[in-house]
């Protein structure tokens, strides 16, 4: 009992420091939390170029970089932990900071680093497989999502895709004005717009992008102009060509739903006897349940299978291979090849890459390493993807 309370002390603690000791900096800027599975990284930061754009002085907290107007600074949680949010914030309201578009991750809700901060707005994308092993139920998982549309208050808004089966429970007995958009349901915001970026999920991305926007009083006409010419986020179904016509994909897909969505994707844009070769690994010391669900969805979704490391952490390659393959069926008629240097499988793909091919680099996007046994050894798909194609 002593221990709890020491427990409930401690964070009770912390958060006052983090709102105290610097201000409660949350109150002096419009902070708008975009949480779910998949789309976090693309809809905080195409919300920021919108409001960059728009002339605005805008920051950004996320999974690849945070960002202070212009100034990018180094993350390493894709929400950061109580104090060292509240100390951003406060540099953000010290240079003129008006509008913060923040990732928000279950771990952060469940883990309180978000205590106490105003926010203006939550965004709810999806909820898909993931992080179980933390989570233990997806319910739970669940759970840790609604706690941040809870906490929101009567004066922010909520918007929710509809489109999601989650996505009208997350609403529910919550204080905030709500809002929805889709394109399946009867939505709030289901908007006809002009993009470059390709695929459901990123329709989705955009429309989530667009509804936010409206609610924060931004000019419509000049949102649509700027979301014309908006460029993918670095990782984020980012793609080349070689001058043999071999388009390579990369791209953060790290759940089975993304896994899918970025495949299915690639399937629209591919003609008859064109291959897609897919270079995918899981994740080390995390949830072993989507490792035979994501080889399942490759191996039905590709022409041509390559798995290899994904940051195996701690745990030993072969035993996250041997998880995999039990999403393989029990009569191989595909190609499948484990490898697992991830950059021999980079390029065993390009060396069996013929014209018109896509290879789709999954699970790492933007990273530039691979965490094994404890350090983060430099590795770059998108570099190693030039090297090979060239």
């Amino acid at each position: 009992m002593k221990r709890v309370i020491n427990k409930i002390k401690k964070r009770a603690i912390s958060k006052l420091v983090g709102m105290h000791f610097f201000g409660n900096p949350s109150k002096k800027l419009k902070i708008v939390g975009i949480t779910g599975t998949n789309g976090k990284t693309t809809t905080a930061t195409l919300l920021y170029k919108i409001a960059t754009e728009l002339g605005y002085k805008a920051g950004l907290i996320g999974t690849v970089e945070n960002i202070i107007i212009n100034e990018k600074r180094p993350t390493i949680n894709t929400t950061p932990g109580l104090i060292a949010l509240n100390k951003l914030l406060s540099e953000m309201v010290e240079k003129g900071v008006e509008y913060v578009f923040m990732e928000v991750s279950s771990h952060g809700i469940d883990q309180k680093r978000i205590a106490g901060i105003n926010f203006v707005g939550g965004i709810f994308t999806n909820l898909t497989h993931d992080h179980l092993d933390y989570h233990k139920s997806f319910e739970n998982y669940f759970f840790a999502k609604k706690k941040f549309f809870q906490n929101l208050s009567k004066n922010a808004f909520a918007l929710s895709n509809i489109d999601d089966e989650y996505g009208k429970r997350i609403l529910e007995k919550i204080r905030a004005k709500k809002y929805t958009y889709g394109f399946k349901n009867n939505a709030d915001f289901s908007e006809r717009l002009e993009t470059k970026l390709v695929g459901e999920f990123n329709a989705y991305n955009i429309l989530a992008i667009y509804s936010a926007s409206v609610l924060l009083g931004f000019n419509k006409q000049k949102v649509k102009e700027i979301i014309k010419n908006l460029d993918p986020v670095a990782g984020r179904f980012e793609s080349i060509k070689s001058k043999n016509n071999i388009t390579g994909i990369v791209d953060f897909a790290h759940t089975p739903d993304a896994l899918e969505n970025v495949l299915k994707t690639i399937q629209k844009m591919k003609k008859d006897g064109e291959k897609i070769i897919t270079v995918f690994g899981c994740g080390g010391d995390r949830d072993v349940l989507k490792r035979s669900i994501m080889t399942k969805i490759v191996y039905k979704n590709s022409d041509i299978i390559i798995p290899t490391a994904d940051n195996p952490r701690s745990e030993n390659l072969e035993k996250i291979f041997q998880g995999m393959k039990k999403g393989l069926p029990n009569k191989v008629f595909k190609e499948v090849f484990f490898i697992a240097g991830r950059g021999e499988a980079i390029k065993k793909a390009c060396s069996l890459a013929l014209a018109g091919d896509y290879i789709l680099l999954a699970g790492k996007g933007h990273e530039k390493y691979q965490e094994i046994l404890g350090v983060k050894v430099p590795f770059n798909d998108m570099e190693e993807l030039k090297k090979f194609l060239q």
